[in-house]
């Protein structure tokens, strides 16, 4: 049987494989392999339904650093399951949709292995249970993104959101990895189920509000939350089919899988509440704000998206007050402001993935996505048309669309709010309904400009790269179904609610699940209520604003464009960059002496410190055996031998005296009955005094300065502490041990590995692989070395020869 383990590594192993697939010549569409394993996990996570819907969860664990409380768990539940369903069947409606899009020419092999590497990414993080292994994978999904940005690499503007992408979500990476840690600490486990066990004893730790806070900062990050948000229009330089997939469906759903996961840990708690509500609507509000100022339909789209992902992410905020008051009426109440946010979670999927394929034919077929070249296109383009007014009239939140009755649970679980008599509902929480509306005005609005400005109006084919014609019949499967399954659901909600959605709550809100019942009979009339009324205001605005733009589009005066986010981490980053790089040119001079220094000095700091930080500087000579003459007089050769290089005159010179050092060495090993150290000293001394030779000898003639030699102080200093430091080691540790030795292991090599000489036996069995590994490296480097002296040698030496 397959396991959900294997589920999540089965497209790391297509991405592998996908580059033979296509090396082999096969007719056959290199998409094909990629579409049959979405296709195939799709069907698997399928049958999963029914069981999880009543109430079955499953669990996989495979061991990995056990030690460490690492293994790869995967758990599968209500929530993971919604989002597992959206990554694998939105993934394979967009790879069908990408085989009629990209060209032939394109590296389909690339596009293809990135797209699997990111669908194995997502169901990795969307099915672990283990923390350290959900970041792996959550990093994973930022390094692919990235490499699918940047697909087609050969345009600045896709490396520069690449780029700009893969910085702002790996910073939220990084500080949600210390959040993990610091849940770690506080409970001693790394796996979410328990963890959501544990915390509720935790919230007066202090740890407590610094590792929600982190945690948020991961999911805020990649979810384009506000301030966050800026790096997704500029991600739409990458393919549709890629912003299809990871802009609308998935990747920007992490960050909203992940406050959703960890809402029993930190939700009914104040300040979990404002952030994840107050970031949400305002996220809403400037999305949709933003989104009315463009030009451009595709960044229309990501201001969109980024209005809707705001509006998912406060619902969620919404929704966790159900976890502050208990096993209670108000509970249940609550908790269908998180039933909707699923609920648009889904929704969203489903009109935003066909209006981006919908825009990404127009694309196609007419060379631009400029709303001011366009017009006319709905009697050339009926189907493409269609799929787009679904989509749009969705989005905006009108029936009989499935947008409008989340749309609806929205404005109601915004009104409701605001009775609560707890976190200063009164006053402040006033504002969460008005924010609300307004941004749903604002969402109206540009939906009518998709549908009215590039589909009705006059055809300006002068304008259009090319004449206009309805895309390819396989381009138009993908966003025909999914705008059949926006009319669908809005026919039938409740068979998504109850499989579906309500298992989804009941994992969000565990604690809840076996006292009560936490679904929503979802209705498309619920009579003449506040949220009816704000939908009839919505539309009843939205077509004044947008009928008559010239009376209010002077606000957008007052955020020029020079002043935005964008601009801000355009200067900081090219402010870091020129210090950075300035500091690196004040140390990276190119010369091998200042290198050293730095090394020694690093190294002088790091024994002072240590011998003032551990007190381990002491040290007698009183138990030392006695030097005998020989020894003095082979200490005395080196001493001088190494002034002596100092004044050599030719390389000569300085290569002999070098060898002196080397063999003295050698001699000492003698005298103190090391006879194999000895012989490998001699060995080792005599193959680098030849190799000197050898490379000195392609050298140019070396021509000796006549001025004064003028004594480096800071040199000087630094050779005698390094000297000094060495010395003082060497003596400190014959009377000083801050750890048990380990040489009383090894002193029994005889009965360990059958060898009495433990030099030996250390090298060939103790550390067998390492000493392999070293033969491996030497061999290569010995390969190297001889194929550039086979090649190059006679060309360097008649060039030297010749200077």
């Amino acid at each position: 049987m397959v396991t959900l383990n294997f589920v999540v590594l089965i497209p790391f192993l297509a991405a592998m494989l996908n580059p033979l697939f296509y090396k082999k010549g096969t007719r056959l569409h290199i998409g094909l392999l990629p579409m049959i394993v979405a296709v195939s996990l799709f069907s698997y996570l399928l049958f999963y339904i029914p069981q999880i819907a009543n109430g079955k969860t499953f669990l996989h664990t495979i061991s990995w650093i056990p030690s460490y409380g690492i293994n790869f768990t995967t758990y599968l539940d209500g929530l993971s399951l919604i989002l597992a369903l959206l990554i694998t069947g939105i993934g394979t409606l967009v790879i069908l949709y990408s085989i009629y899009y990209l060209s032939e020419n394109e590296q389909l092999g690339h596009f293809y292995t990135y797209l699997m590497l990111f669908m194995g990414a997502m169901l990795g993080v969307v099915l672990s249970d283990n923390m350290m292994v959900l970041y792996v994978f959550w990093e994973l999904t930022s390094i692919s993104s990235f490499l699918l940005i940047a697909f087609w690499y050969q345009r600045k503007r896709s490396r520069e959101g690449a780029q700009k992408s893969l910085l702002i979500t790996v910073s939220g990476g990084f500080g949600m990895l210390i959040g993990f840690l610091m849940i770690y600490t506080m409970t001693g486990t790394l796996s979410v189920r328990e963890v959501i066990q544990i915390m509720p004893e935790m919230t007066g730790h202090g740890l407590f509000v610094p590792a929600m806070l982190l945690v948020l900062f991961g999911a805020f990050t990649k979810s384009a939350q506000f301030p966050f948000h800026i790096w997704l229009p500029d991600a739409m330089e990458a393919p549709t089919p890629v912003s299809a997939y990871l802009h609308s469906a998935t990747m920007v759903k992490a960050g909203i899988y992940l406050v959703a996961r960890f809402t029993p840990i930190f939700g009914g708690e104040g300040i979990w509440f404002w952030i994840v509500t107050g970031v949400g609507l305002f996220t809403l509000f400037w999305g949709s704000f933003q989104a009315v100022r463009q030009t451009d339909l595709k960044a229309l789209l990501a201001f969109s998206t980024i209005s809707q992902l705001g509006m998912i992410m406060s619902m969620f905020g919404m929704g966790s007050v159900a976890l502050h008051f208990g096993y209670s009426t108000e509970s249940v109440f609550y908790s269908q402001a998180t039933f909707a946010a699923l609920f648009h979670l889904v929704n969203h999927s489903t009109f935003k993935g066909a209006l981006f394929m919908a825009v990404g034919i127009v694309d196609h077929e007419v060379g631009t996505r400029d709303i001011r070249r366009l017009g006319g296109l709905a009697t050339i383009m009926p189907i493409t048309f269609t799929v787009s007014l679904i989509g749009s009239f969705s989005m905006a939140g009108l029936p009989p669309f499935n947008g409008f009755l989340s749309k609806e649970m929205f404005f109601q679980a915004a009104v409701d709010i605001t009775e609560l008599g707890i976190f200063h509902m009164d006053t402040i929480g006033n504002l969460i309904p008005i924010v609300a509306w307004v941004a749903s005005i604002f969402t109206f609005v540009y939906s009518m400009i998709i549908v009215f400005q590039t589909f009705l109006g006059p055809y300006k084919e002068e304008r259009l790269e090319r004449p206009a014609n309805e895309g390819p019949g396989g381009m138009l499967i993908s966003p025909v179904i999914l705008a059949g399954l926006v009319v669908l659901i809005f026919l039938m909600p409740n068979m998504l609610g109850n499989y579906i959605i309500r298992p989804a709550v009941e994992s969000v809100f565990p604690t809840l699940v076996t006292e009560m019942n936490l679904g929503v009979e979802i209705s498309a009339w619920h009579g003449l209520n506040t949220a009816l009324w704000m939908t009839i205001g919505v539309v009843v605005l939205g077509i004044l604003l947008y009928s008559f733009p010239r009376a209010w589009r002077w606000i957008y005066a007052i955020f020029p464009i020079g002043w935005s986010l964008n601009t801000l981490y355009n200067f900081t980053l090219e402010q870091s960059v020129k210090s950075s790089r300035k500091f690196t040119n004040s140390y990276m001079t190119g010369l091998l002496r200042h290198y050293l220094m730095y090394i020694y000095l690093f190294f002088i700091l790091l024994v002072a410190g240590a011998f003032v930080l551990t007190g381990s500087y002491d040290f007698t000579i009183s138990g030392n055996a006695e030097i005998s003459i020989f020894e003095w007089i082979i200490a005395l050769t080196l001493i001088i031998a190494a002034i002596s290089i100092l004044f050599a005159k030719s390389r000569l010179t300085a290569i002999l005296l070098n060898s002196v050092l080397g063999y003295g060495v050698a001699l000492l090993f003698v005298i103190f009955r090391a006879p194999d150290l000895a012989l490998t000293q001699m060995v080792i001394e005599t193959v680098t005094t030849v190799l000197f030779l050898v490379a000195y000898y392609f050298l140019p003639e070396w021509k000796k300065e006549n001025e004064p030699r003028r004594i480096n102080l800071s040199k000087l200093l630094i050779s005698i502490g390094f000297g000094a430091s060495f010395t003082a080691v060497a003596l400190a540790v014959q009377n000083n041990r801050l750890f048990d030795r380990i040489s009383t292991y090894f002193e029994n090599s005889y009965e360990l590995a059958g060898g009495r000489n433990i030099v030996n036996t250390i090298l060939s069995d103790f550390r067998g692989f390492d000493t392999m590994l070293e033969v491996v490296v030497l061999l290569i480097a010995g390969i190297g070395v001889y194929s550039i002296i086979k090649l190059k040698a006679g060309n360097r030496g008649d060039k030297f020869e010749n200077q």
